[in-house]
C-alpha cells in the first residue's frame, strides 16, 4: 500500500481524479468506519488482549498514512492535459505501439509514477523506455539501453485517448 515518492510530479487528469476519489473514500468513509469499531473496542475495558482494537488502531494508522502522503501528494502534482501540439509525436499520456526486430510488440501508456500501480499497460515516463520515446514520430526508431545492450523500437502507432474529445 505504501507507494514510495518520485521525481516526476506530471499526472493525467484521471490518475488524478483517481488519487482524490482514494483519499476522499478513505477520509469520509473508511477512516470514520474503523474509528468507530476502535471506540467500541476501547470502550469494552482490557486493550493489551483486544484483538479488534490492536487490530483496527493499526488499520487506522495505515490510513492515516496513506491520507497523509495522498494529501502531500495531490498538492505537489501537474495535471497535464492533452494538447493538439502533441498530435503525431510521443509525449506524456501517448498510447504508443512499437515492435522490435524480431517482431515483438508491446502497446502501452506514457503516464507519471503515480498511476502505474495495478497496470500493466502503462509505463511510467520516468522509465529508460518513455524516455528514449520522447518527441518521437511513427516509424521513428528509439533506442533503449537495457541491461543485456541496446535494443532498438520501431515506432507503429501514437495516439492520444483525449485527442478525440
Amino acid at each position: 500500500m505504501k507507494r514510495t515518492s518520485s521525481k516526476t510530479t506530471l499526472i493525467t487528469r484521471k490518475g488524478y481524479e483517481q488519487l482524490k476519489q482514494e483519499h476522499d473514500e478513505l477520509w469520509f468513509k473508511k477512516r470514520p468506519e474503523i474509528t468507530k469499531i476502535v471506540s467500541w473496542a476501547a470502550s469494552l475495558g482490557d486493550r493489551s488482549e483486544n484483538a479488534d482494537y490492536t487490530y483496527n488502531k493499526r488499520l487506522l494508522r495505515q490510513i492515516d498514512s496513506r491520507l497523509r502522503f495522498l494529501r502531500k501528494r495531490l498538492e505537489t502534482l501537474t495535471i497535464v492535459d492533452y494538447s493538439p501540439q502533441q498530435a503525431g509525436k510521443v509525449f506524456f499520456g501517448a498510447w504508443v505501439k512499437i515492435e522490435d526486430d524480431d517482431g515483438n510488440s508491446l502497446n502501452f501508456r506514457i503516464v507519471g509514477p503515480d498511476e502505474i500501480y495495478g497496470r500493466n499497460d502503462y509505463i511510467s515516463i520516468d522509465s529508460p523506455m518513455a524516455r528514449a520515446l520522447l518527441k518521437k514520430q511513427v516509424d521513428d526508431v528509439a533506442t533503449v539501453q537495457t541491461p543485456t545492450g541496446t535494443k532498438d523500437w520501431y515506432i507503429l502507432d501514437i495516439r492520444y485517448p483525449d485527442a478525440d474529445s
